[in-house]
């Protein structure tokens, strides 16, 4: 068994291993034998007839403050809250498990969604993003109902001081959509880049917080790894760089809208906070009536219904799952977080990105020239420099 302390109960003096030599420990384990041997003797006597007050706040104490576990009648690992170490193979390979869920779901989901748009050639990536978000909304429902998730309760105010932010984040996601469809995974992720160095003049401009050299050296990078790699992009579509460039816009719109008004938000819910179910959900549901306008705006729904591909049960099983691992990675990347930190979580996802350009140039052949390809290598080196810079 592992933990920090075995207790075995038996006819002598009951007998504690410690692994780091904690003191006390034979006066707690007396303790604890003295009180299940008065258990044991009482029989059918109330436990509340042998244990003074004292006794059962001591046992209070002890057992249920922290971490307690039981199983079979035997306790296993009595912890104090300042004692409380790291032990066991789950929790040894928890930030691995996390990192690989989250790592795996996030290049997943984009590999996925351009087999969608490019590889069936389905021109409706408005619809494509209603259909998502309707899977992730009644998965996170059925989660609630469960109660594997908690879930605010939504009211109107809430719902109407989020709107704006539900607008800018139903327009990214339909950007995010065409751009993929039109430019390849590499240069996608390298684009991307430019995202961090909007958020960062916003960050500047609007509640004044200021980057360190590093960071502004490691935008500059990005900044001519974009350029150098448009540039020698051999299959450069104007259309697409004009979605890219609107998605980086909205997607540092976002994260900046949403920093401004979640104080206000969290205000407006029972529990004076809002999580991130409550917050997917609220997102995923607020598109659905706003993604069904512009889907008829659009004339998208016409080419739905009698689109050929649509007929075929594999590209459902494809939009189906690229819907699914969109809502893991709002889990995973919250499992990750919890397992390591900011700094762990920002450093994996600029490095996730490596081979996630690698498996988008392969899987869909793209083809390369030296010097799109350096560029694209020089692009994720400044992605990683950045991180690294926003840690220092």
């Amino acid at each position: 068994m592992s933990s920090d302390f075995k207790l075995e109960i038996g006819g002598e003096e009951p007998l504690v291993s410690t692994r780091n030599g904690n003191v006390e420990q034979n006066e707690r384990a007396g303790t604890v034998h003295k009180i299940l041997s008065g258990i044991r003797n009482q029989g059918s006597k109330s436990i509340s007839n042998f244990l003074t007050n004292a006794q059962r706040r001591t046992l209070g104490d002890r057992f249920f403050r922290g971490n307690r576990i039981v199983k079979n009648g035997s306790f296993s690992g009595l912890f104090d809250g300042d004692e409380t170490r790291e032990h066991g193979l789950g929790r040894k390979t928890g930030p691995l498990l996390s990192g690989t869920a989250y790592c795996i779901s996030s290049c997943s989901m984009i590999i996925l969604n351009k087999v969608v748009l490019s590889g069936y050639n389905f021109n409706a990536g408005i619809s494509l993003m209603f259909y998502q978000n309707l899977i992730s909304s009644i998965v996170i429902v059925l989660l609630g109902l469960c109660r594997t998730v908690s879930i605010e309760k939504l009211n109107w105010k809430l719902i109407r001081l989020w709107i704006p932010v539900n607008l800018i984040f139903i327009g990214m996601l339909v950007s995010g959509m065409y751009s993929l469809k039109y430019i390849n995974i590499a240069m996608v992720t390298i684009l991307k880049n430019v995202t961090n160095i909007m958020t960062a003049i916003g960050e500047l401009y609007i509640f004044r917080k200021r980057q360190n050299q590093k960071v502004w050296t490691a935008m500059f990078l990005m900044i001519i790894s974009a350029i150098s790699g448009g540039i020698t992009d051999l299959t450069f579509d104007t259309l697409g760089y004009g979605w890219q460039v609107t998605n980086c816009v909205l997607t540092a719109s976002y994260s900046l809208t949403l920093r401004r008004i979640m104080d206000e938000a969290k205000k407006l819910t029972r529990s004076g906070s809002l999580n991130e179910a409550s917050m997917v959900l609220l997102n995923n549901l607020l598109s659905l009536p706003f993604g069904a306008v512009l889907i008829f705006l659009f004339g998208e729904w016409a080419y739905v219904v009698n689109a050929d591909v649509i007929k075929l049960p594999m590209f459902w099983v494809v939009a189906t799952a690229s819907g699914l691992l969109g809502l893991a990675i709002s889990f995973t990347s919250m499992w990750f977080l919890h397992q390591t930190g900011p700094t762990t979580y920002s450093l994996v996802g600029s490095l996730n990105k490596i081979p996630l350009s690698i498996a988008g140039i392969f899987l869909f052949k793209v083809p390369l020239s030296p010097p799109n390809l350096f560029s694209i290598l020089f692009g994720l080196f400044a992605g990683v420099f950045f991180a690294r810079a926003k840690m220092s």
